[in-house]
């Protein structure tokens, strides 16, 4: 008891936001209204933010907060309420659907603990760490040194899902001339 009574502030910050973070996720895949998943899935968003903010990384805060909580869950809220996804009481449906989760559940969860038990035990150097990780300057350096042909193949990728994306709507509509 008394260890935990002597921790900095920054670790009951970071059990918190783990918390909420786990909760957001439960929130997210256990929800059966589609618009409470969402916003359970938008908390979660947020949690982790502030997990980047106390990484030091508060790009990547901000840029997870505009695009993920902004851009894509509103993208997902329109979708859900232009669609107007009813419920299905099929109970034969869902008696699959439950057993199908509980398998792949137990399937990933003996592979996580597989991995975790080969994992080995990493010690850190609070000493060596560099006040800079996570500043937008280095996250350049690393995106456009290290990383410019994984980074050039992912804008390919968006490049031709957008094409896709693109070509999908002129079909419906009727229009085809590329």
């Amino acid at each position: 008891m008394q260890n935990i009574l002597s921790l900095p502030p920054i670790w009951y910050t970071f059990a918190i936001l783990s918390v909420l973070t786990l909760f957001g996720a439960l929130g997210t895949i256990m929800s059966k209204n589609p618009v409470h998943s969402v916003i359970y899935l938008i908390v979660t968003f947020f949690s982790i933010s502030a997990h980047y903010i106390l990484l030091n990384a508060q790009f990547l805060a901000a840029v997870n907060i505009i695009v993920y909580a902004g851009a894509i869950m509103v993208l997902f809220l329109f979708v859900i309420m232009f669609l107007n996804m009813k419920q299905e009481s099929d109970e034969m449906k869902n008696n699959k659907l439950i057993t199908t989760a509980v398998i792949t559940a137990l399937l990933l969860g003996g592979i996580l603990i597989i991995f975790l038990r080969r994992a080995e035990k990493q010690k850190v150097d609070v000493t060596s760490f560099s006040s800079q990780t996570g500043m937008v300057e280095v996250l350049g350096k690393s995106l456009y040194g290290e990383y410019l042909l994984p980074f050039e193949l992912v804008s390919v990728l968006f490049l031709v899902a957008m094409a896709g994306a693109v070509m999908l709507a002129k079909r419906e509509a009727g229009e085809r001339h590329f």
